[in-house]
Formats: structure tokens, sequence, C-alpha cells
């Protein structure tokens, strides 16, 4: 296994399927019934040219820019807020989408570090609002991936939901990315789909009964955990900006289809938050498929590809050994 290539296939994934979401988002399931989405477009909803990638990308990518240097909430906080701030890390120096969640949040980030009191960073997980499940933690947690790979499974999800909480405190949003990384990391290992899923959802629910996970809270991952998100019929999938949606028709779109091109575009024409559900399945189909899965006429559009690819090495190369 190749960390570099895997990290660079894993990121391009993102920024491809944001990329191809990003002129239909806001777009009805209807309305992606009639105009399907099949090919990179430009412009569109935010008016920006082909191959443009959104917030799901530019926060993805200040995650794995912030642990090829190490794991630091501090650093992490620092570039999200410089996103925000700044434009770091975008498409076009232009920052054109931010859900509502995270712009409030970073502002907490920003003053929470411009006070110095990074310990808060380590409470932001502690009473969050059950509002703050949006898909906004869980669109960005690829990189960190890389990071708990090999760790126990408890120590997985306390890190995971730190990270999480920069954004999102909750614990629903949390235990989305945990399900998320987990699934990644038995494909990063090789595993085909069907056993990467079989495993992740055992050691979950291992993880569950071991942490007693509310049971009112299990309920919100009942078709993905418990039962088999596959046999959900596609008209009760859906591409809205709710955290559990986001997972399941991610889960859905990779599992239920057989190349990356596919994967993506199914879950573009989900419609509603097109370019994020994009992305997460993104995500894995470009771990799982590698980058020679990617459409070569879509690599080639892609803002900043030599950029992206450059990160995705550097994280691969720093993780390379490690556990």
């Amino acid at each position: 296994m190749d960390l570099r290539e895997k990290a660079v296939a894993g990121l391009l994934g993102v920024a491809v399927g944001d990329a191809l979401g990003v002129p239909f988002e806001f777009r009805s399931q209807a309305e992606m019934t009639a105009d399907p989405a099949r090919d990179m477009r430009g412009y569109g909803t935010h008016h920006q040219p082909a191959g443009t990638w959104s917030d799901d990308s530019s926060l993805t990518f200040c995650l794995a820019e912030s642990l090829v240097r190490g794991y630091d909430l501090a650093d992490m906080a620092h570039k999200f807020v410089q996103w925000k701030t700044s434009a770091y890390w975008t498409a076009h120096d232009n920052v054109f989408d931010i859900g509502m969640t995270t712009r409030r949040t970073i502002a907490l980030l920003e003053d929470i570090l411009e006070r110095g009191d990074l310990e808060d960073l380590e409470l932001l997980r502690y009473g969050a609002p059950e509002s703050d499940n949006g898909n906004g933690s869980l669109m960005r947690i690829l990189p960190l991936l890389f990071h708990i790979r090999g760790l126990d499974i408890r120590e997985k999800f306390e890190i995971t939901w730190r990270v999480s909480a920069l954004t999102h405190g909750h614990i629903r949003a949390a235990m989305s990315c945990l399900i998320y990384l987990r699934l990644a990391e038995y494909v990063l290992q090789g595993l085909n789909k069907e056993e990467s899923y079989l495993r992740m959802r055992q050691d979950v629910m291992a993880l569950w009964k071991a942490m007693e996970f509310d049971a009112g809270e299990q309920k919100h991952f009942e078709r993905m955990i418990q039962q088999d998100i596959r046999e959900a019929p596609k008209n009760t999938i859906h591409g809205s900006g709710y955290v559990i949606a986001s997972l399941e028709a991610s889960l859905w779109c990779f599992l239920k289809t057989n190349d990356f091109e596919t994967a993506v575009l199914t879950a573009v024409n989900f419609g509603q938050d097109t370019d994020t559900t994009a992305a997460i399945t993104g995500g894995l189909a470009g771990l799982y498929y590698g980058s020679a899965g990617i459409p070569a006429y879509w690599l080639a559009v892609l803002a900043r590809m030599e950029d992206i690819r450059a990160l995705g090495e550097a994280l691969g190369g720093v993780y390379a050994g490690v556990r």
C-alpha cells in the first residue's frame, strides 16, 4: 500500500466530487431528475468556472496541511480561520460557499485564538446543541484517517470528536465522522467494499456497547449500522445537509456503484447539498479506485490539481510507516 498515492487519490476524489456538485447546489431531486449531472459543468448555482471546488475541499485541504505538521487543534483552527478570512486554500481566492454552523463556529475559533485560551478548543465537544448536526465536519474529515489509522477504536473516536468539534461538536456528527473514517480505513487496507462495510459495522456496534452509547442516538444510525444501507430504496436516500442524510447517501452511492464516475454522479443527482454529498462520496471512491479511476478529463479541468496532488503526497509521506 502506497500511502502517498492513497492520500492523493482521496483528496482528488473529494475535490472532483465537490466540483461536480457546485453548479447544481440547492437544486431539488426532481430538478436533477429532469436535468441530471452527466459531466463537469461550469457556472450554475455559484457562477463558478468548471472544476471549481468549494468549502468542502478547502477545509479538507486545511486539515490535511495541518496534519502534515502534526496533530495540533490550534493549528487546525488557525487554518480554518485563514480560509474564512483570507480565502486560504480556495480554488480561485474566493470564499463563495459557507454553511451557517461553520460560519458561526469559525468565528468562535477566531475568538479563542485571539484570546489564547487554547484549552477551550478541547471543550468544544461538550454541550454542543443538537442543531450542530450539519455535514460540515464530515465533509472535511478524510485526512484524519492517516493520523488515527491503527489506533484503538475508542481512541479513534475521541480524536475524531475533537477534530469534528472545531465546527460541529455534537456527538452525532462526531460518530458520523468515525463511521466514515472506519470504513475508509478498511478501504485503505485494500479490503473490498462489502468486507469493509461489514467490518466497520461490527466495530461500531462493539464501540457502542463498550462506551454505552445512548440508545436514542443509536437509532439515527440504524439504517447504516444495525441494518444494511444497501437495502434502502433509492427514493429514501436524500442529499440534504443533515449529517445522517449525507452519510447515508455517501455510503449508498459508494456501495451501490462500481466505478468512481457513477458513484459521484449518483451523489450529485440526489440534489440539494450536491457538492457535499459528492465530496464525501468522492473521498471514499477515490481511496477505493485510486487516481487512475478518476476520469482524466475531470482532473484536467480541476482547479489547483497539482497543488492538491502535492498536498496528498506530503500527507501520505508523513504517515508512511507510522503504525
